[in-house]
């Protein structure tokens, strides 16, 4: 039923933890997912960051799916900004977007998501990593708007701000970093840098502000605290990359030329005093970074709807089970009530209109005497019907598709059976080896009583689908050529029926004729409004959903009855309710019946006026019943083709049922193998008598050798640092080593019966004396017990 939903869901998946560029369709493709919140099963990812990014998590919790989700998201998010263009103005603007985005999603994580997991988050979800990569997007998106205000020649005092906000922001990472088991030592020292990087160009920035006003002792201040944090920086050098490495070295060189420039101006001319760090105005910050989170992440049914950009949501028909089992129940008695109590009474109905009209030799008697030259206007609707349905290769065709049919479920009924047997032909088999005193379990029509006796039930339905078969092949065979004259053209038709000599109608004659004519066409009309009301009927069934009043239904019950678990059965009154709008039909199907038996009545009565009225006229007796036999082969032919439709019908449900029986014969097969090995080991023990308490384990032979199975890991899917990596659901466990060794051949065991004169032998005979002829197994050849050497056990 929800096979589609799921492909969707699965495609959708697919894309989300598959996106391996950065691109602004991989966003659609990642958010989508928000459509499927209300499925859960089991899902297993790999961290991105931290320890055991080898090893996956596997946890049953739709909010853990939706964690790591969104976690890909973020990464998406700081991939396009990274990739983005950032030596223009429209590119620094996109990748800042991109970053507060990012720092957005994670965000959402912590504080929508991990709270509702209910369970410890994976290291790399805890509060202090995504604190730290929070902290870290919205430091690169700051970075950005650093970037522009210094390509686009902002004030020295406004870059100044923005650079403090950016250091802060690294700082923070850092600082959560640090608290953090997943964020790799690199990435601190890297952001502890950026921290120091931003602080030197913020202090630099100040002290060109400080030139600018004349504030020469201050900006000898700054620039020095400037070097300072340049130094500072300097000391993550191993852990930058060149581009960030460059850029420090270039603003070292910048500060250290500023500041000897600085430092001999005021000594020599301004004279300024220089303050202590300590008396520094602490730097004004812009924040200009915030975390946004993307409106289909925060507000996702906004974007699911028939129109809107995630399409229709998924699974919009899924119901508790209990309701679902409920509404099954409600559509089994609505379609037996609707096919079987209304449908098929009516189908009964004109049966026996058609059966009426064939006793009665009409429409052919009355045709024949109307129209004695050339075609009934009804006879030529008939087989322009016949020939537009091309109603031969239509029958033969279903007959073929109903044979493939019956063909397929005899070969899967065919292999549960071949299955029973086999298991029971192994199950004497053992029995015979054991002994039924040693092999006491129950034998295998005991064990499946319930399969055994579902072959009984399905070799009864087979049967009797194919004695219904049969009649029906027989029926069509019966009026096959009839058929075939039907499907010819008028011309042929006509030259197949006789033509009778014109003769004058005697006026009571002609008064029969026409009462007959009005009481035949009062029974086509009702059999017509019939069809139409079948159709009716069944378009009525189809539209007739309940699974919006039964959820409804369902919250009732749920309202009312808090601590009770619903069950179909609190639905009966449910389905009185709604069953009772085929009320009407039922009670119509009453006076049908009434209708069609005034209608019959009139019809025989009319027809016994008739053929009294023309008592004696011969002249048309041919043609009447070769007219009749046209009639009636079209109506075999409708016949045949309800016959086959319910055939069709009856194999379709039957492969469900022999699919079901040869699953659990499979089922049962393999339960019972796995029974007779585990009864086999226990009976293959060796006896008490064979135990040796000093008997020591021989060392390996030479050729023994041991094979390991090897380790196996789904290989994870590495998409970024920033990115939960996922890990194929269907990934195996990994086995245990399994020592295989070399076959050891055993010596042969010789059975024997003990005779008198063998002596009695006890356990393992010492060994002979040096030079001794030694018997079978190391014994001596003398093989008497002497009472002077005691006993010896094993």
């Amino acid at each position: 039923m929800f096979r589609q939903d799921l492909e969707v869901i699965d495609a959708l998946r697919t894309d989300a933890i598959n996106v391996r560029e950065p691109h602004i369709s991989g966003i659609k493709k990642i958010a989508a997912l928000m459509k499927y919140w209300q499925i859960g099963v089991d899902f297993n990812w790999y961290p991105a960051l931290g320890y055991n990014t080898e090893r996956p998590i596997s946890q049953n919790n739709l909010k853990f799916e939706l964690a790591n989700v969104l976690y890909n998201l973020a990464a998406l998010y700081s991939q396009l900004a990274t990739a983005s263009n950032r030596s223009s103005t429209d590119g620094l603007r996109a990748a800042c977007n991109y970053f507060c985005l990012a720092a957005g999603v994670l965000s959402h994580i912590k504080a929508e998501v991990i709270p509702e997991l209910r369970t410890a988050p994976p290291e790399d979800m805890d509060d202090a990593t995504l604190e730290s990569l929070e902290h870290l997007m919205l430091a690169q998106a700051q970075e950005c708007f650093w970037q522009k205000a210094v390509m686009d020649g902002y004030k020295d005092a406004s870059i100044a701000k923005l650079a403090a906000k950016v250091s802060d922001f690294y700082g923070a990472a850092g600082d959560w970093g640090v608290k953090s088991d997943a964020i790799s030592s690199e990435w601190i020292h890297h952001m502890t840098a950026k921290h120091h990087h931003f602080a030197a160009a913020a202090q630099y920035r100040q002290a060109c502000d400080c030139l600018e006003k004349r504030k020469y002792g201050e900006e000898v201040a700054r620039l020095r605290d400037s070097i300072t944090c340049v130094n500072e920086a300097l000391k993550e050098a191993r852990y930058l990359n060149k581009v960030v490495l460059g850029d420090l070295n270039g603003l070292r060189n910048k500060v250290t030329e500023d500041l000897k420039r600085a430092e001999k101006d005021n000594d020599l001319i301004y004279l300024n005093p220089v303050p202590p760090k300590s008396e520094l105005k602490t730097l004004e910050r812009a924040k200009m970074a915030a975390a946004k989170v993307p409106k289909e992440i925060s507000e996702p049914s906004a974007f699911i709807g028939d129109n809107k950009e995630f399409g229709p949501a998924v699974f919009s028909k899924l119901v508790p089970y209990a309701v679902h089992v409920a509404a099954s129940i409600y559509e089994e008695r609505r379609d037996r009530l609707v096919n079987s109590n209304i449908i098929d009474e009516l189908e009964i109905l004109t049966t026996k209109i058609h059966d009426t009209l064939r006793s009665l030799n009409l429409p052919g008697s009355l045709q024949a005497l109307e129209k004695p030259l050339g075609l009934p206007p009804t006879l030529t609707s008939h087989a322009e019907e016949i020939r537009q349905a091309d109603a031969l290769t239509r029958l033969h065709r279903s007959f073929s598709d109903t044979a493939k049919l019956k063909a397929s479920d005899d070969a899967i009924f065919a292999e549960g059976k071949e299955l029973l047997q086999a298991e029971a032909a192994e199950d004497e088999r053992l029995r015979m080896k054991y002994g039924t005193d040693r092999w006491n379990r129950l034998d295998s029509r005991s064990a499946a009583a319930q399969l055994y006796a579902q072959v009984e039930e399905i070799d009864g339905y087979l049967r009797s689908a194919a004695n219904s078969d049969q009649l029906v092949l027989t029926k069509f065979h019966e009026c096959e050529e009839i058929l075939r004259i039907l499907s010819s053209s008028d011309r042929d038709i006509g030259n197949s029926v006789p033509s009778s000599r014109r003769v004058a109608i005697p006026p009571r004659l002609e008064v029969e004729v026409s009462r007959l004519r009005n009481s035949l066409n009062e029974v086509s009309r009702l059999e017509s409004r019939r069809r139409r009301k079948i159709e009716a009927l069944r378009e009525k069934s189809k539209k007739d959903d309940i699974n919006t009043s039964i959820l409804a239904e369902a919250a009732r019950l749920e309202r009312e009855h808090p601590n009770q678990t619903i069950v179909p059965a609190h639905f009966e009154h449910f389905f009185e309710q709604h069953l009772a709008k085929y009320d009407s039909d039922i009670t119509a199907l009453k006076s049908e019946a009434e209708e069609q038996d005034r209608l019959t009545s009139q019809l025989e009565h009319a027809n016994a006026n008739f053929v009294a009225a023309r008592k004696g006229d011969t002249s048309s007796r041919e043609r009447e019943q070769a007219l009749q036999k046209l009639e009636n082969g079209y109506f075999k032919y409708k016949e045949i083709v309800s016959n086959l439709e319910v055939g069709r019908k009856f194999y379709n449900d039957l492969a469900k049922i022999v699919q079901r029986f040869t699953d659990g014969c499979k089922a049962f097969v393999y339960e019972r193998r796995e029974e007779a090995l585990r009864v086999e080991s226990e009976l293959s023990l060796p006896p008490l008598s064979a135990l040796s308490l000093h008997h020591q384990q021989p060392p390996p032979p030479a050729n023994e050798t041991f094979a390991p199975s090897p380790r196996t890991y789904s290989t994870p899917s590495s998409i970024s640092a920033s990115s939960s990596t996922v890990h194929n659901n269907n990934s195996n466990d990994i086995p245990a080593p399994v020592p295989t060794r070399a076959n050891i051949q055993s010596p042969p065991i010789v059975p024997s019966t003990w005779a008198p004169e063998m002596g009695i032998k006890f356990g393992v005979p010492a060994p002979s004396p040096p030079g001794q002829a030694q018997g079978y197994q190391g014994q001596t050849q003398n093989n008497t017990w002497d009472p002077n050497r005691g006993f010896k056990f094993s």
